[in-house]
């Protein structure tokens, strides 16, 4: 397991994350609010989905359903219609019992800040809990997908068996280590590290030439 990451070398990594981010981060619709329930809508579309295919679907299904209320008055049938075309249907009814829970407990008909609240929502796991603490209320809340658990275990953990359950902990923790000490530096933050493994530190290829962070990366530092 990494060790504790020092000081100065959290710093850095921060402050050049989100410098880059700042200047190189792409123009996406979900970027430009903090409603929750548009911040949910826009997480599980992403869920293995490919963001130029979420593109053509997040207004037209906030169009048809702009509100977490619209959604638990509509039929399961409705849902689905308007969710065709991103496939993982489960997503779709997971919104839907989501919708009807939060809508059914009578108070107002919106979604908690805390993760640990959001988590006992149907259909939300640890990352979604994480994104909609820190996108809709700059909780300072971390979270870790596929893409930010590649970029911190190949900038600080690379000998970790990316497959491994213990792996995905200690990245976990690492995420907390890492966050900047407000909610909207956190924000930024987090943005900037998805970020970074779509455009940059990606699956198929490093662009280590181009990365704001290779001077922090241990798996630059090994392979020369």
């Amino acid at each position: 397991m990494p060790g504790a990451i020092p000081a100065d070398v959290r710093a850095r990594f921060g402050r050049k994350l989100r410098t880059w981010y700042r200047a190189h981060r792409r123009d996406l619709p979900w970027r430009r609010t903090r409603d929750p329930y548009r911040v949910l809508v826009s997480e599980l579309m992403l869920q293995q989905t490919q963001v130029s295919r979420v593109l053509l679907k997040y207004s037209e299904f906030l169009d048809r359903f702009p509100t977490l209320e619209s959604v638990a008055r509509a039929r399961p049938r409705r849902i689905m219609e308007a969710w065709s075309g991103l496939g993982y249907y489960a997503r779709a009814r997971n919104l839907h019992r989501l919708a009807r829970s939060v809508v059914a407990d009578g108070g107002p008909a919106t979604l908690p800040a805390d993760p640990g609240a959001l988590r006992k929502l149907p259909g939300i796991g640890a990352y979604t809990a994480g994104a909609v603490a820190s996108f809709a209320y700059e909780r300072r809340a971390p979270l870790v997908d596929t893409n930010v658990a590649r970029v911190l275990r190949r900038v600080f953990a690379p000998d970790l068996d990316p497959r491994a359950a213990a792996t995905r902990r200690a990245l976990w923790v690492l995420a907390e280590e890492l966050l900047p000490r407000t909610g909207s530096a956190a924000y930024t933050h987090n943005q900037a590290l998805m970020e970074l493994g779509a455009l940059i530190c990606t699956a198929r290829v490093r662009r280590c030439d181009c990365c704001p962070v290779r001077g922090e990366c241990r798996t630059v530092a090994r392979d020369g």
